[in-house]
């Protein structure tokens, strides 16, 4: 006798968990609310496998991270975690409750029509939120900056010796004096402020360059650093955020999962192109833009590339030298065309990113796979 599979939703929430069943011919029904615990999870599991059926859990990925996959995944049971982009949605429902999205998650889940995500396991998890954690301190170091900026000129304190942030802007704000005691107060705890964001930044940093010593992808991560344009920060953005990149089989299947492909529409017979649809990860899409500015000079081995790529196998240093003469080439002639540098910059991140994907499969097949990037 075949087995019954029970699809159970999960509406997710701080202190709560709204669950709806589906099952094979039936309308889902509401099961209840239980407690966010790890020990009300296991014990609804318990008593829903208590018949024989089999379980397939979902989600929608959200704050709540992935304790609750995990969970069930080690209890035996298949569980998904949902895009919430990507759910279908009747044009004219606009009543959402929690009891109303368990209900439709169930059926959905049922009916095959939800898509999940891509689940990083504890480790990769660990160094996204080192990675992540760096990048919102360069954040909160950006926003102290600008505000001390802001003081200064509102009491026509302008520095004009050269570039902001260096020793000398320092020395600048040493030999300012105000006043008011009260203002020098405010003006030196900026500075403060200041220079404690950069130490928190260099530390992070620091940490991460410890972290990729024992990270199961640092040696894709190294082999990335031969590119031009991706240092190690940039080489840990993008495998923190997308993980082992050969999962993706083509180099337009991870275009489009980090968002850079353009959107297109129809109109009547004809299907015209537009903005790129930004449908993916926006910390990757970042870090490639910045990357891509480095293909404006002229294709050339600087002895920092050159140092770094004696430490990658031959072939991925031949693919960082195609990429750089093809991105360089690529660069100038967008550019001689009049296309507006954000545009260049975004186009040569998406083919930075198939060079990306050329050296993961070569460090992962050791050439057997290389074929494919063409």
């Amino acid at each position: 006798m075949r087995k019954s599979t029970r699809f159970c939703a999960m509406d997710i929430h701080k202190d709560s968990i709204t669950v709806a069943i589906a099952e094979d011919g039936k309308a889902p029904v509401l099961y209840g609310t239980i407690n966010a615990t790890g020990a009300a999870v296991s014990k609804l599991a318990g008593k829903l496998s208590e018949s024989g059926s089999a379980l397939r859990f979902c989600y929608e990925a959200g704050p709540c991270g992935y304790e609750v996959y995990r969970q069930l995944r080690a209890l035996g049971h298949a569980c998904a975690v949902v895009a919430p982009s990507l759910i279908p949605r009747r044009p004219g429902d606009r009543i959402k409750t929690d009891r109303r999205d368990a209900l439709s998650l169930a059926r959905l889940h049922r009916n095959g029509e939800l898509t999940s995500v891509w689940v990083p396991d504890k480790e990769q998890e660990a160094i996204r939120d080192l990675e992540r954690a760096r990048e919102d301190f360069k954040h909160a170091e950006r926003r102290v900056r600008q505000r001390l900026a802001g003081f200064l000129l509102r009491h026509g304190r302008v520095y004009t010796g050269g570039r902001r942030w260096t020793q000398a802007h320092y020395r600048f704000f040493e030999a300012q004096r105000f006043d008011h005691p009260a203002q020098q107060i405010v003006f030196q705890e900026y500075v403060d402020e200041v220079k404690h964001a950069k130490a928190r930044i260099k530390a992070l940093e620091e940490e991460l360059e410890r972290a990729l010593s024992d990270w199961t992808l640092s040696g894709q991560a190294r082999d990335l650093m031969a590119l031009r344009g991706v240092d190690m920060l940039t080489a840990i953005t993008v495998l923190a955020e997308l993980g082992d990149i050969t999962r993706f089989d083509t180099p337009r299947q991870l275009m489009a999962y980090v968002g850079l492909v353009p959107s297109e529409h129809s109109s009547g017979q004809r299907r015209q192109r537009g903005a790129i649809t930004k449908a993916g990860n926006t910390h990757v899409r970042r870090v490639l833009v910045e990357s891509a500015w480095c293909y404006r000079f002229p294709a050339r081995k600087t002895r920092h590339l050159q140092r770094r790529g004696e430490k990658t196998p031959p072939a991925v240093q031949d693919i960082a030298w195609k990429a750089q003469k093809r991105l360089c080439g690529r660069y100038r002639r967008l550019q001689a065309r009049g296309m507006p540098k954000g545009k260049v910059c975004t186009a040569i991140a998406r083919e930075l990113l198939g060079f990306i994907w050329a050296i993961a499969w070569e460090h992962r097949h050791h050439g057997s796979m290389i074929s494919k990037a063409a």
